[in-house]
């Protein structure tokens, strides 16, 4: 399945405590059993004013759908299309 990076615009994100953290994640798992398996949560990073979900769902529609029930904005959704990291330079390099 196709995996996501969500950007959501929350002021004052970084300025949650744990409760209101728990509080949030709460509310996204309620909406992720409501729409079914194939959409699932990997993991977010918060940021000051903003988080930044990773997702695996069947298509945009379903990170869409999430965002309605869950009452947590989604100001942009872009598939990933593949993923790098240093042992990607370490692949290149050898090839050279």
């Amino acid at each position: 399945m196709p995996k996501y990076v969500i950007e959501r615009d929350i002021p004052g994100a970084g300025n949650m405590n744990g409760e209101d953290l728990q509080i949030v994640s709460q509310t996204s798992c309620r909406a992720l059993e409501q729409i079914g398996p194939q959409i699932q949560w990997v993991q977010s990073f918060v940021t000051a004013n903003k988080v930044y979900c990773i997702y695996i769902a069947a298509n945009e529609d379903l990170i869409r759908e999430h965002a309605d029930k869950s009452g947590i904005p989604a100001s942009s959704i872009q598939e990933i299309k593949t993923i790098i990291d240093p042992t990607t330079a370490e692949l290149h390099a050898s090839a050279n």
